[in-house]
């Protein structure tokens, strides 16, 4: 099953570390980002198991879920997060599903027979409130996430889910945005944007960022 842009998430019940998980229940009215792993005890998924649990409160302060998978057991996942808690010195703090059928990795597009045909590879989804898929990302197996570009992506598809405008390369959050070449009208643009505007080009216009 190929997901794209825009495509509901697929919906699926499946065991966790965590016990139970309802997905589009679980999720409620929160972003999600939904992230796979290769498996159980290696050494680039603890790193990143470990730097997601310290990311707890920017998380929450985005309204974001962190939801893992590999097709480990819950049995492997309770061991495996004991390490990660003593190696990556934090507590993870959210839940691993334990995909050991491959159902949800099946869903998902995880298993790529030219990397492995056991192993789920290193895929991130991030989903909105909507249930919709607004990002996918897909590593190999040797290269670990950069989550702060997932926490700015997350930054920049909910300043742009809200207000009229675009991130341009390089965007962090508190730098000018672009203003979306749709909106012409002038007094819109004056309402939606007090401070004013800079117009490098007519459909290029910078403007300082407006509030999350």
């Amino acid at each position: 099953m190929t997901l794209r842009l825009g495509d509901i998430a697929p919906d699926f019940t499946q065991q966790s570390s965590e016990g139970e998980i309802r997905f589009h229940e679980w999720a409620g009215d929160h972003w999600v980002v939904l992230f796979s792993h290769p498996a159980d005890f290696t050494p680039v998924c603890t790193t990143e198991l470990g730097k997601t649990a310290k990311l707890k409160d920017e998380f929450a302060k985005r309204n974001v879920k962190a939801l893992a998978i590999s097709v480990d057991p819950v049995e492997s996942h309770l061991k495996w997060i004991a390490d990660i808690n003593d190696t990556q010195e934090t507590t993870v703090n959210f839940p691993i599903l334990a995909d050991a059928d491959r159902k949800v990795s099946e869903l998902y597009d995880l298993i790529h027979p030219n990397a492995s045909t056991t192993a789920t590879v290193r895929s991130v989804f991030i989903i909105d409130p909507a249930r919709k898929i607004r990002l996918t990302l897909t590593y190999p197996a040797s290269t670990g996430r950069n989550f702060n570009e997932i926490l700015r992506v997350i930054d920049s598809l909910q300043l742009t889910e809200y207000h009229k405008v675009a991130t341009p390369a390089d965007w962090e959050h508190g730098d000018d945005v672009v203003i979306v070449p749709s909106l012409t009208d002038e007094a819109e643009i004056a309402q939606r944007f007090p401070k004013g505007y800079r117009a490098v080009r007519p459909y290029l216009r910078l403007t300082p960022q407006p509030n999350l």
